[in-house]
């Protein structure tokens, strides 16, 4: 398992062609928009590319003016022609900008459409991903694959999707354009291409690790931070700043040098490439001039070839530029595959449970275990519709772990769960939870009034109902002191007491009435009194529920209709209060362990208080 707040590490390369692929695989459902922004982009790109061509035309019409002016004393420039040939080359210009606005327009649209649909797919996966890989993966380490990661792709998508397809039709139509116009300058300028491309490959190769590193680095210190601020507290107490402090340090340290090494690999490859373009720039305009004054080319020819040798590196830049940009979206699409490549947990059947449901649950000859080595074996345990079944044992026996078998949480490695005699493997996930209510010792309130935390069990239930459950769990006797009452807004800690979050957890599983009641550890942060007036509330619930409580304190289940004792995985003592203390065995130890070493500690308070020690 990875420890919280540290990322993964790279085991090896990703393979960078695969997941192009798969991204192009998820643009193809939108293939219609795909189409336009082609086509869009072809029409712009022709348009800009005649450009030039026609601007050569309006320099050739004023060099020829003006040498028929000086040496025949001719009429001079023609200035309507060469206003109606400028006149075209706006009208291109203009057109190509348009074009470009309008691909622009749909690309975006196309985009922020995958990225909708990806964050759909991702959302659906985690809902199908098994308790298992959630627990493996730190927090932050998961939510930066799904907030950060996604948002990268996306900007990178937008920034060079449309790069890619402008500049390489670009490229194609200025190279076509410059072999018509030369062939010979042509050769010339595409002596520099090999030399750009080389450096884009090697650089692309180099960067390509560094983007990953990058992307685990975030994830690390978004896990490292989410750590922190979910226990600041407990670290303010410890006295542990400076550690965590210095643990962001260094994260943040790491990311900063990745983030370097990975930005100024990436950005070597602009100004090797500008670097390249004049040189080419350079020996175009010493052939073309020594080409015109041979009579073998037209000034307007020669303008307009090194018009689209600019236009010809330029793209190329920009391609060389989008390399950081591309490797970076392709590492956090990386990261995203990873998560929606997980294996899930396995398909659900189609076996209904019973109407209505009795409650009677059995455990019949249970294996499970969450590594190689085994912790439950050959468990068998039956709870009768309405009982209350109490389970206790030391720290590590498995206590929980049973529950979670229970709400299918975990898959049981053999023997069987039935409910009301039929197996829960066979049902699906989501009915089976809905006939089970869940209290947990980590309480969790959403950002909303109390009513709609409660309400949340059963969106259903009218006001007569909550207000009923709310009595039942001593939930109303504290909300009516709020000055919001149940309409208060639960948007911090600070709003309702560690023991008060705890009883409105509790009345929203009372509200729900489910048929299977489990308590893990609920009663553990309220007060003495208030958890006995919650026992006598589920007395009184009891008889229409079937209820598991694993409870620490033994004295919150000494009228449990059966106490299941477990150690290492086993259940080594079970029966009722009484009869469990006179056997002397598992249950009692626990039980004088706890309430002897009470009263021992207070004797040796007392005394020691008397001796002036």
């Amino acid at each position: 398992m990875t420890r919280p707040g540290m990322a993964p590490p790279v085991t090896k390369p990703n393979d960078f062609g695969a997941s192009v692929r798969r991204l192009f695989g998820l643009l193809l459902p939108h293939r219609v928009s795909l189409i336009a922004v082609v086509a869009l982009s072809i029409g712009s790109v022709v348009c800009s590319v005649l450009g030039p061509r026609i601007i050569g035309f309006a320099v050739d019409e004023v060099y020829r003016g003006a040498l028929s002016h000086y040496k025949h004393h001719g009429s001079g420039i023609n200035f309507d022609k060469v206003g109606n040939i400028l006149l075209w080359a706006a009208i291109v210009y203009v057109a190509s900008s348009l074009l470009m606005w309008l691909q622009a327009w749909i690309l975006a649209g196309l985009v922020q459409r995958v990225m909708g649909t990806l964050r759909e797919r991702v959302e659906a996966k985690i809902n199908r991903l098994p308790l298992t890989y959630i627990d493996s993966q730190p927090r932050g380490e998961l939510l930066s694959r799904v907030t950060n990661d996604i948002d990268n792709l996306g900007q990178s998508l937008s920034q060079t999707l449309s790069q890619f397809v402008v500049n390489g039709l670009t490229v194609v139509g200025v190279l076509v354009m410059m072999l018509v116009t030369s062939p010979l300058l042509t050769v010339i300028a595409l002596v520099t291409i090999p030399l750009s491309v080389m450096t884009a490959a090697m650089v692309m190769k180099r960067s390509k690790t560094q983007f990953v590193a990058q992307w685990k680095h975030t994830g690390a210190l978004n896990s490292q931070v989410e750590e922190a601020f979910s226990g600041h507290e407990l670290v303010t107490v410890f006295g542990r700043r400076r550690e965590v402090q210095g643990q962001f340090d260094s994260k943040n340290e790491e990311l900063m040098q990745a983030s370097f090494r990975a930005q100024f690999a990436s950005s070597l490859v602009m100004p090797i490439n500008m670097f390249l373009g004049n040189l080419q720039y350079v020996i175009v305009c010493v052939v073309g001039a020594l080409r015109v004054s041979s009579g073998s080319m037209t000034l307007g020819e020669v303008t307009a070839f090194i018009q689209y040798t600019r236009q010809f590196t330029m793209p190329l830049t920009q391609l060389a530029s989008m390399v950081n940009l591309l490797q970076s979206g392709v590492a956090s699409a990386e990261r995203i595959f990873e998560v929606l490549d997980a294996s899930e947990q396995s398909p659900d059947d189609t076996e209904q449970l019973p109407a209505p449901t009795r409650g009677r649950v059995e455990f019949r000859d249970v294996d499970f275990s969450y590594t190689d080595a085994p912790l439950i074996e050959g468990l068998s345990l039956v709870a009768e519709p309405g009982q209350t079944v109490a389970i206790v044992g030391p720290t590590g026996a498995g206590k929980t772990t049973l529950v979670n078998l229970l709400m299918r949480f975990y898959e049981v490695d053999s023997g069987s769960i039935l409910l009301d005699g039929t197996d829960i493997a066979t049902v699906p996930r989501g009915e089976l939870r809905s006939r089970i209510g869940m209290v947990l010792q980590d309480t969790w309130l959403f950002h909303g009034t109390i009513a709609d935390n409660i309400r949340y069990g059963n969106q259903s239930a009218t006001d007569e109902e909550l207000y009923a459950a709310t009595r039942a769990t001593f939930v109303d006797r504290f909300v009516h002191a709020l000055p919001g009452g149940y309409d208060t807004v639960l948007d911090e800690d600070g709003v309702l007491s560690v023991g008060e979050r705890q009883l409105t957890t509790i009345a929203r599983a009372f509200l729900a009435d489910p048929a299977i009641l489990i308590l893990d550890e609920a009663t553990s942060s309220v007060d003495t009194r208030t958890e006995v007036l919650l026992q006598h509330a589920m007395n009184a619930l009891r008889q229409s529920r079937t209820s598991f409580v694993i409870a620490h304190r033994l004295s919150t289940i000494r009228d449990a209709d059966t106490i299941v004792v477990m150690e290492h995985g086993r259940i080594v003592e079970q029966g009722d209060h009484d009869a469990l203390i006179a056997a002397r065995g598992a249950y009692w130890r626990l039980y004088m362990a706890q309430f002897e070493g009470a009263f021992a500690d207070e004797e040796d308070i007392v005394s020691s208080t008397s001796t002036g020690e």
